[in-house]
């Protein structure tokens, strides 16, 4: 089957959602111990945060680029994740969904959340022809992120540096045993037109909504 073009797809539970961010050891091991971002990490900046694990490699080269050698998977709540969608703008225009130019510049300065697809990866790094959720916070979206959405904060750079190991020694598949396992996550209808996501009558059943039944 096919994955849709714009799909949310995540390491989800009932109650959380991960997302991973990259960051220099004096940002990333301050936040570990913490249990959440502490200076010098910077609340007045766009801050980052990506559900793909893959997308997140291809961002950081597995861990390698400056600035992005400590890799942290981040588990905030579902309720904090949509909170964000719901209050998006794409970082470009898109004429069938803003309708206009102004309509769009309008958002773009006032909602505290951008959001970008871009081409999911390949363990390899090559563009995938679906895309990958970016999800850009900033002002007070950045504050709420940090101090009342974050459940945990893990460095998982070692499982990273193990994949891109057995990746350089060209062992694919023991390389992609080391890859969390990701799922469609279900968005609100309203968030799906918002986001310009691809409708998906197949989508995954919620891994977690059967226990809610």
């Amino acid at each position: 089957m096919s994955v849709p073009v714009r799909q949310v797809r995540a390491r989800y539970s009932a109650d959380t959602i991960t997302v991973y961010q990259a960051y220099p050891p004096q940002i990333a091991l301050p936040a570990v111990s913490a249990g959440r971002f502490v200076a010098p990490f910077k609340r007045d900046r766009m801050t980052w945060i990506k559900p793909s694990f893959l997308w997140m490699m291809y961002r950081c080269g597995w861990a390698t680029k400056p600035g992005q050698e400590r890799v942290l998977s981040i588990d905030i709540t579902r309720e904090g994740f949509e909170w964000a969608l719901a209050r998006a703008c794409l970082s470009h225009y898109d004429r069938d969904l803003h309708g206009d130019k102004t309509t769009w510049t309008r958002q773009l300065k006032t909602r505290p959340v951008r959001v970008q697809w871009d081409p999911e990866r390949s363990l390899r790094m090559h563009a995938l022809p679906h895309r990958s959720l970016q999800v850009g916070l900033s002002a007070g979206a950045v504050d709420r992120y940090v101090d009342d959405w974050i459940v945990a904060v893990e460095d998982i750079t070692p499982t990273v540096q193990r994949a891109r190991d057995l990746l350089r020694r060209g062992d694919e598949q023991a390389a992609a045993a080391q890859l969390p396992l990701e799922h469609a996550y279900p968005l609100p209808e309203q968030i799906v037109v918002g986001l310009n996501a691809s409708p998906d009558p197949a989508t995954e059943e919620d891994p977690e909504r059967q226990h809610r039944k």
